[in-house]
């Protein structure tokens, strides 16, 4: 399908060559060719070259899930230069990190809204630094301005851009795409991925999904593109395999199914309580029968997957939900469930094509005991990353031998499915982990758990191979019968309980994880008690977590707050410099129209 080398603009370019008149985005009434995508991609790569931008260089974009996006993500490509996505809540001093931290030469930012005013914040980062040196507005949003200084507009330079653009050739081992990871310790590091890291995983369609170009899907995009398993599967996935992307700037659950009527969605992605939001969303008004007669693939990632989900989706939609597990330094995706078979609920899959997993004890030696022993997952592969941008010895801690460690501990069943059971926190050592999942009704390794307050915080250490673990210097300890075998053979696995601490404020990222882990959800009353610096219930919803879309906390409270306060309500984003950019010479539509030729 694809030719030789692995550049990622290839995922846009040849698409475009093969279905010129095909719908590549829809958003609100715009319909918008490949050719017309294509177009505005090169006026974007125009413009970069135009102002100095050199291949290697970086340049950041901070955007919701509009069409910009993407046009500005493969400009930036098609220039040479490699993409620096940010996540839209950043404040001012953590812009100015991100492009400080990266070596940013340009920066796009969309306007936003009075709500949420992206623009203006990214204009305050740019604004204190020194190395990046072009800054352009993507209005859009209706957002009011009320920054020091104006800056240069988006749509007043892109438009005086030549259509045409060669393609500048990169190496399929030069940095395509910058994506920093918040991680748990530290500052936020920038994972570099290659051009073949990106590519393949876009490509990894055919046998994950069953992709197929002359049978295009049609793609509901409420992921956020910043973030990159929106980036991977919503967007680079679809554009790999001639899809169309129906955009969603916020998910809402009951907008999200009326978009899934209006377009036919064939493929959904989103985490699990999107799936919990379109299930309570359901009723008499819903043509049900229609959603499954179309729904061909529904994908899951960020969190565990609770079996009631399955269940109900499956009994609903007809679909069966297909789980994958991934980082932003393996491109996302490293593991997913088998297309076609049924799901072994809890289990993340088993590794894709071209990609290799193990687990290993904290020295790196690999924990072969069987399935009952856990142990760091590490991966290997095409989609590892090059490395931390900037930071060898953070790169040289990850990565030895072509092998990533994730930290994230899982065991492996006899037929080679992984099943997350915790998170390694930090890096000291001994790697420590901060919650335990339950496993039925019970502790997953015989310990006491609560998942209803911050007062006691058990802790568990990966031995060193055959090592005994050492004994806390704090509170007392629990040793479970199994540990043993399930941490390596020889070592006495601890739960520590601190004798007294203080009780923690629960953020969004704590209620997501105890709400799945339990197969439950909170109640409206529940969510009050944590006070108005965590989530705000929906109107009319059981759920505070419904549209929880990426794995932030700051995220979590933007897409499950009250939708009266929404940033990216369907009004207010409009298709303000929409059309100066994918004008009517150059193949867009409205939904309704025939698309013209150039």
């Amino acid at each position: 399908m694809h030719g030789p080398t692995r550049n990622v603009p290839r995922v846009l370019t040849d698409s475009a060559s093969r279905y010129p008149q095909r719908a590549a985005i829809v958003f609100g009434d715009e319909l918008i060719t490949y050719r017309a995508l294509d177009a505005a991609a090169n006026r974007v790569a125009n413009l970069l070259v135009s102002r100095g931008v050199q291949p290697g260089d970086k340049v950041a974009l901070s955007c919701p899930n509009v069409p910009h996006f993407t046009s500005v993500y493969f400009g930036i490509l098609k220039a040479g230069a490699a993409v620096v996505p940010l996540n839209v809540l950043l404040k001012a001093r953590e812009v100015a990190y991100h492009l400080t931290d990266s070596d940013a030469k340009a920066y796009f930012a969309f306007e936003g809204t009075a709500e949420l005013p992206i623009g203006q914040t990214a204009w305050e980062g740019f604004q204190a630094t020194e190395g990046c040196s072009e800054f352009f507005l993507i209005e859009g949003g209706d957002a009011p301005w009320a920054g020091d200084g104006t800056p240069e507009s988006y749509a007043s330079v892109v438009t005086e851009q030549p259509v045409t653009f060669p393609t500048v050739e990169r190496d399929e081992d030069d940095t395509a795409v910058v994506l920093y990871t918040s991680g748990t310790t530290g500052r936020p590091k920038g994972a570099e991925l290659r051009h073949r890291n990106v590519y393949d995983n876009a490509l990894a369609g055919v046998d994950l999904f069953a992709s197929d170009p002359e049978r295009p899907d049609t793609y509901l995009c409420a992921l956020p593109l910043f973030h990159a398993f929106g980036q991977t599967v919503s967007q680079n996935g679809a554009l790999a395999f001639g899809g169309t992307i129906v955009m969603q700037p916020r998910f809402e659950a009951r907008s999200a199914l009326r978009l899934m009527l209006d377009h036919d969605v064939t493929f959904f992605a989103g985490v699990p309580t999107m799936y919990w939001g379109l299930l309570a969303a359901l009723d008499d008004t819903v043509d049900v029968a229609r959603l499954a007669a179309n729904l061909r693939v529904a994908a899951a990632g960020g969190s565990a997957l609770p079996g009631e989900i399955h269940k109900q989706f499956k009994d609903r939609f007809g679909v069966t939900i297909l789980k994958g597990y991934g980082l932003s330094e393996t491109s996302p995706i490293a593991s997913f469930s088998r297309f076609g078979e049924e799901p072994r609920v809890g289990s993340i899959g088993v590794p894709i094509p071209g990609v290799e997993m193990k687990l290993i004890r904290d020295d790196w030696s690999e924990a072969a005991g069987g399935p009952d022993e856990i142990g760091e997952i590490a991966i290997k592969g095409h989609n590892v990353m090059k490395g931390y941008y900037k930071r060898p010895e953070a790169t040289a801690e990850a990565i030895r031998e072509g092998w990533f460690r994730s930290g994230d501990l899982a065991h492996r069943d006899e037929d080679g499915f992984y099943y997350i059971v915790d998170r390694v926190q930090g890096h000291d050592h001994p790697r420590r982990l901060h919650r335990l999942p339950a496993r039925g009704r019970g502790s997953a390794h015989g310990a006491p758990r609560r998942l209803t307050g911050g007062r006691h915080r058990r802790t568990a250490r990966i031995p060193r191979s055959g090592g005994q673990g050492r004994r806390g210097e704090e509170g007392r300890e629990w040793h479970d019968r199994g540990g043993a075998r399930r941490l390596g053979e020889g070592a006495a696995r601890s739960v520590q309980v601190p004798a007294r601490r203080p009780v923690r404020r629960r953020t969004a990222l704590d209620i997501h994880r105890q709400d799945h882990e339990a197969g439950t959800r909170l109640s409206r009353s529940a969510a009050a008690r944590l006070g108005d610096r965590t989530l705000r219930p929906q109107p009319g919803s059981r759920s505070v977590l419904r549209g929880l879309t990426a794995v932030r906390p700051a995220t979590a409270r933007w897409m499950a707050q009250d939708r009266r306060r929404a940033p990216f309500p369907s009004r207010a984003v409009t298709s303000r410099g929409v059309r100066g950019e994918w004008s009517a010479e150059h193949s867009t539509t409205t939904r309704t129209g025939a698309s013209q030729s150039v």
